[in-house]
């Protein structure tokens, strides 16, 4: 009897809807299931309930039920478990879903049957140190992003590889990404696309006041440390561009290749090339 997870984003107004359904195909088919516990009691199956540490220990497999921003928060949550995990697109683009609520029948038939490829999505983990000492670490999915305030002047950001000097980039800020993140905030900011599968880190200056500034690609297995500066001490560290943390003047912000991976479930057909054409809306035919 295979264990499947169930997690859904609340604030979409179809995910109680969708996640009862799926509850009720998992289960007529003979799988465990393991609901979050925040959707629950909304499904009629308290029972069913767990934390989403129960359902990272005991599931082998978990169904996210939102957008791209609910993935990759239960994504960082989970870094680490290798738990492979299917987006069923609640939201607007859905870039890392792999499944509609339309297509449920289709997508338990391929999760039970074994129907289905684990895409191992690069992570990032970023530390940053403030006079010397190591004040957070966090793990992304998409990207480090390090920003000015909205209506403040431009920052610096001083960018070191390997402790070698590259550039001080003057602008509104920089992004790392991940291969992932590659079609995220770094796309917005004039980034190129980067297959999932290649092996880099991808540096995207934002906004910067130069010509000659441009994005950098670089070996996965370097480490990327940026010194920011300012007049003004409205500067913030992003991560995936869900939640931050204010900076100061001065303040390293160390970003590499993290050790764990995020494993998204993909079908056989398709691919990331189709993903593009349709969800980005282009036809480079």
């Amino acid at each position: 009897m295979k264990s499947i997870g169930i997690v859904a984003n609340k604030g979409k107004p179809e995910a109680r809807i969708v996640a009862r359904e799926l509850m009720y195909l998992l289960e007529a088919r003979g799988a465990r299931v393991l609901l979050d516990e925040h959707i629950a009691s909304d499904v009629g199956r308290s029972e069913l309930a767990a934390s989403l540490e129960k359902i990272g220990r005991e599931a082998q497999l978990l169904c996210v039920l939102g957008g791209d921003g609910t993935l990759l928060g239960i994504a960082r949550q989970l870094a680490g478990r290798s738990l492979p995990i299917l987006g069923i697109n609640l939201g607007t683009l859905g870039f890392l879903s792999e499944a509609d609520p339309d297509d449920l029948p289709v997508a338990v038939d391929n999760l039970l049957s074994g129907k289905y490829d684990i895409e191992e999505r690069t992570m990032l983990e970023a530390t940053l140190v403030r006079n010397g000492t190591a004040l957070a670490s966090y793990t992304a999915m998409n990207d480090i992003g390090i920003a000015k305030g909205s209506f403040c002047r431009i920052i610096q950001c001083a960018v070191y590889v390997d402790d070698d000097y590259v550039a001080t980039f003057s602008g509104d800020g920089v992004i790392v990404s991940s291969p992932t993140g590659s079609t995220a905030y770094s796309l917005s900011a004039g980034g190129p696309i980067v297959a999932p599968n290649v092996d880099m880190l991808l540096l995207t200056p934002v906004a910067p006041h130069s010509l000659t500034a441009r994005p950098m690609v670089l070996s996965a297995n370097q480490i990327i440390r940026i010194e920011v500066d300012a007049i003004h001490q409205e500067m913030g560290l992003s991560i995936d561009g869900q939640f931050g943390y204010r900076l100061e003047g001065g303040d390293q912000i160390f970003v590499k290749k993290s050790p764990h991976v995020t494993p998204l479930i993909k079908w056989k057909t398709g691919g990331f090339f189709e993903t593009i054409r349709t969800k980005l809306q282009g036809e480079w035919e």
